[in-house]
This record gives C-alpha cells, structure tokens and sequence, in this order.
C-alpha cells in the first residue's frame, strides 16, 4: 500500500492531473473502471476512454500489470498506459503490450512528470490524426540525386533510411543508394513531420518501415522492410522516443505494408 499512496501523491500534485482513482489490484481497478461513477459514466456518453491513464504496477496480486494491460488494449477506447516497476527487464514487455512510458521504482515528481507530459502529447497527436506525423503523398518531397552525368529524382517515400557521411547524406532505397550534399541534421528537421526519425548519430528511418525493435545485450535494433530486410543500431539517447512513437503508430496505421 506504500508504494500505491506514494503514486497517488505524486500524481495528486501534478498540475496536470484532474482527479486520481486508485485500486489496490487489477480486479478491482477493472471494477471501478466499469462502475456507475457519474463522471465516468459521462465519458462513455461522450465516447472517450473512460480514464485517461492507468499507471500500473508490473507486480500485483492476482492478474499481473501486463494481463491488466492486454485487458484494457480491448477497449474501445484503451486508455494511456504507464508500468512501474522495479526490474529494467520489464521495459521491452511493457512496450510490446502498449505501454507508453515505464516507471522505474522509487517514482519522483519529476519522473511522474515526464511521463504525463508524454501522455498530453500522445493525446494532441491522436487528436490531430497523423498529418502530424505523416505528410500527404502530394507532398512527397523529390531529391534530385547525380548519377555519371544523370540527374535523377528520387521520391521521399523510395527513402528506406538514411546514412550520414560526413558533410553528406546516403539515401537508402530498395534497389540503391545516392550521396546527396545535404547534413543529416538537415534532412532529420525537414523530414520529421514526414515519418522519419533519428535512432542513431549516423542514421535517420522511416518509422512506417520498422518491422521489429529488437533487445540485445549490446543494446537495441531496428529491423526495416520496404525491400532486402535491414538492421540498424539504435543509441541509447534515442531509445525512449522511438519506443514512443512506435507504441503510437499502430493505432494511426503505420507499419502496413
């Protein structure tokens, strides 16, 4: 129970936050989300989630922090997830099940934040679709690219990722590569609102093109398709907002190939 009033403290006193409703298990927190509450019920009214959030402990009696999860993703509208927890280990699980941000324990203020403030954000882009995240294929940017004496104009949507070299950048298509006079950092501003993310100093992706995020001993990868099956190393600086996005990119429709 310590661990539970340390949690609605925190998020008591963020000014953020509206009202907290605690459990003290998965069954009982299911319970309250299906209860009579006026409030609650005013939501389903207005079909939104019925919470906004659920900051769930990996470990609780009875039905774990992740079957609570793969319960509350078969909702109509699944509310924001956040895992506390005192094991790293969880972290790969909790984003394979949705969550948007994980918790190591002793949760502070400022951790709390973090996480609500991930959860705002979420909630603006949801609202918005994912012109925020994807621009129109009308749009689609044309590199011209030199080629023994040819210019040739390669789309932004043949770009598979993206590899600095330098001064210069290698664009990665299905077929082949081209070396473009333009700085990574560059083409990781102009694509942004195009679906492309950083993962590496020296690589930028295509989000809508990462089949996998894998966890090894010396870190994490991403898997790309699109083409010849490619793997990318991801540094740790960029881990939390690629996790981030991929949890929210299937609920926009991303990763359909």
């Amino acid at each position: 129970m310590a661990g539970l009033d340390e949690m609605k403290y925190l998020l008591g006193n963020n000014a953020r936050v509206g009202r907290v409703l605690t459990a003290c298990d998965a069954s009982e927190a299911l319970r309250l989300l299906r209860s009579d509450d006026s409030e609650l019920l005013g939501r389903r009214d207005e079909d939104e989630s019925i919470v906004d959030a659920v900051f769930a402990d990996v470990s609780m009696p009875g039905l774990s922090g992740m079957e609570l999860a793969r319960v509350l993703t078969a909702f109509r509208n699944p509310p924001a997830l956040v895992f506390i927890t005192g094991h790293e280990e969880n972290a790969l699980e909790a984003f394979e099940v949705g969550a948007l941000d994980y918790i190591m324990k002793p949760a502070n203020a400022e951790r709390v934040d973090r996480a609500l403030r991930t959860i705002e954000k979420n909630k603006a882009q949801a609202a918005k679709g994912s012109r925020a995240l994807e621009a129109p294929a009308a749009d689609d940017e044309v590199i011209p690219v030199e080629l023994a004496g040819t210019t040739r104009m390669i789309p932004r949507k043949d770009v598979r990722w993206v590899e600095a070299q330098g001064d210069y950048a290698r664009l990665h298509t299905a077929e082949d590569s081209h070396l473009v006079r333009i700085p990574l950092a560059q083409l990781e501003e102009r694509w942004a609102e195009a679906g492309f993310l950083r993962i590496h100093r020296s690589f930028l992706v295509s989000l809508p093109l990462v089949t996998e995020l894998r966890m090894s001993s010396s870190g994490y990868s991403v898997v790309l398709g699109g083409g010849p099956s490619k793997e990318l190393p991801v540094s740790r600086r960029h881990t939390r907002e690629l996790k981030d996005r991929l949890v929210r990119a299937p609920r926009q429709g991303w990763g359909q190939q």
